[in-house]
């Protein structure tokens, strides 16, 4: 009687084995104190909101882009693929997670057989034709006394939570490149307004010039430079046009719409419109708001289970089989007690030898931990090269914007001088067709700088993951 229970003890010890180690998150890089670009920055009309919550880019003020990003979740195919990868991740941890119980099957057969009367073992006197009337039930357990179950449904959930940050990480890059895209086309139409007024000022330019050179008061060379002038003008013209639309094609493939059928309504940028306030937090706050560092970091967590699974492959497998029935060889006595069968006991099974299978799946499961954990670290320093990279570029392009101004702005009286004094037949055409391609190249120089700023910033809220924090596994998919 003293016996049993220690059997159990012993039993329900051994049943809490686990080879795989003990799982830390793996170290990563030294961690600053703040971000080095930060430092002294400030941005512009800090009175918007930030860009902090999880619909970040509302904080941009743009109901137009607000409809496009409430648009995507529900239209993006390739969004859809990740969705469905996470739910088949979701059902490999419910695959795994059914080897912790018993499996139970039944199976009734119903057989007509025929027997050789010429074989050795033909009963002589029995009828060769019988029937055989069976209902089995098999019951099965593995005892999980190593942990391999256990470790394969940690390293499933461990699984199932990196497709759900990828999830996260890819719905978020969708979002920015969306946004990206939407500022690239507001910005292509500014830059059109721009050039379809100076087309429309060169060819007022080239007919005066004309006129002048009709009455003699300019050169052939001038009524040229003008015509070359203006051609090129509409060559730029029209290239933003082309950008326009790969850009407007691009933005309806993110939607999940056909390119053919999608338009947008033109919306120029104005001069003063500019980045939301972004606070990209401390350093040491990072790794919990990436996605994708945390779906690096739960592929670790896999391969560690990994290597408890691979281990315990040394051991032997025990489970409890069982079956019970009835078998007969008439239906009318089929179920009755006397064609009970049944059978029970524990069995157990152990690989001798297998020319170093085990070995090599051993090694295999640590090299695939020690490659998650490079990933991992290399992941990490990629995220705070992606922030320190775009808190640089919204720096410098702050101050390239408050330059680039001034040159639109000397630019705009140079230009302004030169025509006074080549009507005043001071100086040839060259000088004013000098002038308006500087003027130009300034104005266009702006809305490119206006536009990198902005695009800047979205790419630093997708280096600070949009506002996802860590833990967000199942967030993205109803259980």
């Amino acid at each position: 009687m003293i016996a049993r229970p220690a059997v159990l003890l012993l039993a329900g010890a051994m049943t809490a084995c686990s080879f795989a180690p003990h799982y830390r998150t793996p170290d990563s890089v030294a961690v600053p104190p703040a971000y080095q670009e930060a430092g002294g920055w400030q941005l512009v009309d800090a009175s918007r909101p930030a860009a902090a919550h999880t619909d970040w880019w509302r904080a941009y003020g743009d109901p137009q882009l607000d409809a496009l990003e409430a648009r995507i979740g529900d239209a993006n195919q390739n969004l859809k693929a990740a969705l469905a990868r996470l739910q088949q991740a979701r059902a490999d941890t419910r695959i795994a997670r059914a080897d912790l119980f018993p499996t139970l099957n039944v199976g009734p057969t119903v057989t007509r057989t025929r027997t050789s009367v010429n074989s050795p073992r033909y009963p002589t006197g029995d009828e060769p034709v019988y029937n055989n009337f069976d209902l089995e039930a098999d019951f099965s357990y593995e005892i999980d006394l190593w942990g391999r179950v256990r470790n394969s449904v940690s390293a499933a959930k461990a699984s199932e939570q990196a497709s759900a940050a990828d999830l996260a990480a890819f719905d978020l890059a969708i979002r920015a490149e969306l946004a990206a895209d939407y500022f690239s086309l507001r910005g292509a139409d500014t830059q059109q307004v721009l050039l379809d007024s100076t087309v429309d000022a060169y060819g007022k330019a080239l007919a005066l010039t004309k006129n002048l050179y009709d009455g003699g008061a300019a050169a052939l060379a001038d009524v040229a430079q003008a015509e070359a002038q203006l051609e090129s003008a509409r060559t730029l013209a029209a290239d933003i046009r082309l950008q326009r639309a790969q850009t407007l094609h691009a933005i309806a493939v993110l939607l999940g719409e056909n390119p053919s059928a999608f338009q947008l309504t033109a919306s120029p940028l104005t001069a003063d419109y500019a980045p939301p306030p972004i606070d990209p937090g401390l350093p040491s706050t990072l790794l919990q708001r990436r996605p994708d560092v945390a779906a690096a970091e739960r592929r670790v967590a896999a391969a560690n289970a990994g290597i408890g699974v691979a281990r315990a492959a040394y051991f032997p497998v025990f489970s409890l089989v069982a079956s019970a029935g009835y078998d007969s060889t008439r239906a009318s006595t089929w179920l009755q007690a006397p064609s009970r069968t049944w059978s029970v006991g524990p069995t157990a099974l152990l690989t001798v030898f297998d020319a170093g299978r085990h070995r090599a799946q051993s090694a295999k499961a640590l090299a695939v931990y020690d490659e998650q954990v490079a990933d991992y670290r290399s992941t990490v320093l990629t995220a705070y090269q992606d922030v320190e990279d775009n808190l640089a570029a919204l720096r410098q392009l702050q101050l390239e914007g408050g330059s680039e101004a001034a040159s639109v702005k000397a630019t705009a009286t140079a230009l302004q001088q030169a025509q006074y004094r080549y009507k005043a037949g001071l100086v040839t055409y060259l000088e004013v067709a000098t002038t308006e391609n500087a003027a130009l190249q300034a104005q266009l120089a702006s809305v490119d700088i206006q536009l990198r700023r902005l695009n800047a910033s979205v790419l630093l809220v997708k280096a600070l993951g949009g506002g996802w924090q860590r833990g967000e596994y199942t967030a993205a998919l109803p259980q």
